[in-house]
């Protein structure tokens, strides 16, 4: 069974990683994954347990680790958000300017009991309202009492949460003011007495924490850490040291966390696009407000100027542009009317329109893009995994180190005062928080900045695999070019172009054939259906029917072969994509040749990859020459040029070239490459918006048709590489040097705050800095 939930109050990354690490080495559990700067608990058990059960059982091992952390469902944050979101009034008779019925809620949340605060709806549906006071108290009965428990407990959390912040702060303002006025103070007992109160009330909520995890057996928090350390410095009678250690300590956690915030926001800005509201339209032409998780399929639904389109539908009144920004990246908006498909999480800019859905909320894209996103930190890449099994090992090693420098250097060498001095160094530096933090958000921005781009990635580990590609085999319909032809040349042999042109368009009037359609599309000739007689469409082969006074075949080489067509002295270029043939009263007048429409991006694309050292590669269903034609003009080389393939032939061909090389990528439209992409090291669908067979198969999912997407989502990955080696390497290195200068007596306490926090704090935004890069 899986579950999921919600952790609140955990502000520590490496207790993140311990309660995660305690909650796996339960009997009944699988697979255990906290994601701290999603606060995001997942929980894989091997056999059923009730949630109560494992809700209390999780509850009390997060909270030993790390006092004041409270667990709560997914489902219940999600149905909060949902219940604070404002309706509208959409009664004609109702003009009410206050809230509606009013009822305290009385609930027991985790054993302890709270008093619900009034739940005010801002919007009336009831008929005929001109309230100013409460409605009946069968008015919104469902709304009433839906989701008491979780409206209730966020609200007393967030009063709880803000009381303690204020008074947080004040007794920190009072510490700074209570330093700044201990110069103006003389040497003495006066003066010891009132550093002692200075510090107690700057990092006395330190020290608290300190007492909860000692009674919780938890020694190794950076908060008992740290304390152990001050308290020695005042021993030593270091009290400026001490305090000033407290002081920059929780200066160096408030910039951090406001680093982490800041990324995460740029983040949540597209699951903000989760919608939480949608208007219904009923039978009577009226419209209610409902959950889009109610929606239901063919349900008509009212988009406003402004709004999110709940769910993909299509429009069955109304026209308007749509931003598909935060879909696919581009800025440009599209044009839509009536008839026209619409994806969900597209933004109405300038008209209502009223659309029918065909998929229910669960089930549409910006949903689904959403879960790709929040699911991806589950996927840990090896550098994430080995930095949260290293921060196992990293803190006890060090606090046995400081031991040993406080009690076994002084056996040796004496002066223990001196010692236990230096080795309270290593207490202040023991926490891995730096790189428990920073490796994890380093993955969580660079998956976050492809998501602006377009670029979907399922996981870290994914993203990090992309580091060790050499190869890139692309397969070419609907990749490297497009899903439809041109017309390359209309050939003549007996009359002229524009009456072959007719009888092509003649015999295609009413054709759903792709090649159809672009004849019909090509020049400006019209038809009147009325002329048209006896129309055929005969399968796999082409049309045959009478147009005005002429008998028409109109199709392939089969066709004309049935027919007795003769087309023997014909000189046909092999490198043409297909031909059809046009024939008139049974003699063969012409025909017209097509071509791929090959991308804008595709020959860039290629390029661009050779000058990165990738090897690419081109597989298709095309003849020879076709596929070299194509092949050779982008750049590629002929021996990389793999034609005339069935579905099953390109998977053999792959895992031939994939043995020859160190990685390789598989980029195809997800529509019939699954058993291609399940085989390839990273695969990639492109242009899967609205695909759910692209969305499940791939790996990484393109949501434009831009092959230049392959390109910067390689060039992303160096970078995330970059990103992650520099913190480990600047993490690790500063600590241990100032460990080192340390034992030699060459780094006092202030360094060591800085090894701490600072260090977390410079790792945090340099992480963070690859959300504002503008260019790869």
């Amino acid at each position: 069974m899986k579950f999921i939930f919600i952790i609140k109050n955990l502000n520590c990354a490496h207790c993140a990683s311990k309660i995660s690490d305690v909650i796996s080495k339960l009997d009944y559990i699988e697979e255990s994954n906290l994601n701290f700067l999603s606060k995001k608990l997942t929980i894989i058990t091997k056999n059923e347990i009730s949630e109560k059960e494992l809700l209390e059982k999780i509850n009390n091992i997060a909270s030993n680790i790390e006092a004041g952390v409270l667990v709560i469902p997914f489902e219940d944050e999600n149905n909060i958000e949902e219940n604070t979101h404002t309706n509208e009034c959409h009664d004609e008779n109702c003009s009410c300017g206050h809230s509606h019925h009013e009822e305290h809620h009385h609930k027991d949340i985790h054993n302890h009991s709270h008093n619900h605060e009034h739940f005010h709806s801002d919007e009336c549906h009831h008929e005929n309202c001109s309230c100013g006071d409460s409605h009946h108290e069968e008015h919104h009965k469902e709304q009433k009492y839906s989701n008491k428990k979780e409206i209730s407990f966020k609200e007393n959390i967030n009063k709880i949460k803000s009381l303690s912040f204020s008074f947080e702060n004040m007794l920190f303002i009072v510490g700074i003011i209570m330093i700044l006025n201990s110069f103006l103070i003389p040497k003495g007992l006066g003066k010891t007495i009132y550093l002692f109160l200075t510090y107690i009330i700057v990092g006395g909520d330190i020290l608290y924490k300190s007492l909860l995890h000692i009674k919780n057996k938890n020694f190794l928090d950076e908060n008992f850490l740290m304390s152990i350390a001050t308290i020695g410095a005042l021993c030593l009678g270091e009290f400026s040291e001490a305090i000033g250690v407290m002081v920059f300590y929780k200066i160096g956690e408030y910039f951090q966390d406001k680093a982490v915030n800041n990324s995460k926001k740029s983040i949540e800005n597209l699951l903000k696009l989760k919608v939480v509201s949608a208007n219904l339209k009923n039978e009577d032409g009226s419209i209610t407000t409902i959950s889009p998780n109610k929606i239901k399929l063919n349900d008509i639904l009212v988009v406003k100027v402004g709004e999110n389109i709940p769910v993909d539908g299509v429009i069955v009144k109304g026209n308007s542009d749509l931003n598909l920004s935060a879909l696919t990246g581009e800025s440009l908006p599209v044009s839509v009317g009536v008839g026209d498909e619409v994806l969900s999480g597209s933004i109405n800019i300038n008209g209502v329109i009223e659309i029918k859905a065909t998929k229910e909320y669960k089930n549409s894209t910006i949903n689904k893009i959403i879960q790709m996103i929040e699911e991806s930190s589950d996927k840990k890449a090896h550098s994430e995994k080995f930095i949260t099994k290293f921060a196992k090992y990293y803190t006890p090693i060090v606090v046995v180190s400081a031991l040993i420098v406080a009690f076994i250097v002084p056996l040796i060498l004496g002066n223990f005062k001196l010692w236990l001095g230096r080795s309270l160094i290593f207490l202040v530096i023991s926490c891995p928080c730096a790189l428990v933090l920073s490796v994890p958000l380093t993955f969580f921005s660079s998956i976050g900045y492809a998501s602006k781009k377009g670029i979907l990635i399922k996981g870290g580990n994914f993203l990090e695999r992309l580091k060790n590609i050499d190869t890139v085999v692309f397969d070419k319909t609907g990749t490297l070019t497009e899903n439809n032809f041109k017309i390359e040349k209309i050939h003549v042999l007996e009359s002229d172009e524009n009456h072959i042109l007719e009888l092509a368009k003649a015999g295609e009037i009413f054709s759903n054939h792709p090649l159809g359609k672009v004849i019909l599309n090509y020049g400006d000739i019209k038809i009147l259906e009325s002329h048209i007689k006896d129309y055929k469409e005969i399968a796999g082969k082409g049309i045959s029917c009478t147009y005005k006074t002429s008998s028409l075949l109109i199709g392939n080489k089969k066709l004309m072969i049935e027919n007795n067509i003769s087309l023997e002295n014909l000189s046909i270029n092999n490198n043409v994509s297909s031909i059809v043939y046009v024939v008139e009263n049974g003699i063969l007048l012409g025909y017209i040749t097509f071509e791929n429409i090959i991308k804008e991006n595709s020959k860039l694309t290629i390029s661009e990859l050779s000058e990165m050292k990738m090897k690419s590669f081109m597989l298709t269903g095309d003849n020879k020459d076709t596929a070299n034609k194509i092949g050779l003009s982008l750049g590629l080389n002929e021996k990389n040029i793999f034609s005339e393939l069935l579905p099953k032939d390109k998977v053999t061909t792959f895992e031939k070239i994939k043995e020859n090389s160190k990685g390789a990528i598989f980029v195809g439209d997800g529509i019939n490459d699954a058993p291609v992409l399940s085989i390839s090291d990273v695969g990639i669908a492109m242009g899967g918006l609205g695909s759910d067979i692209a969305i499940e198969s791939a790996d990484i999912v393109l949501l434009q048709d831009d092959p230049y997407k392959v390109v910067e989502v390689l060039k992303l990955a160096k970078l995330n590489k970059k990103v992650v080696s520099q913190n480990i390497i600047f993490s690790l290195g500063i600590k241990i040097l100032v460990m080192i200068l340390g034992i030699f007596g060459l780094a006092n306490m202030w360094m060591a705050i800085f090894a701490d926090v600072g260090v977390s704090l410079i790792a945090v935004l340099n992480a963070s800095k690859i959300l504002k890069t503008k260019k790869l």
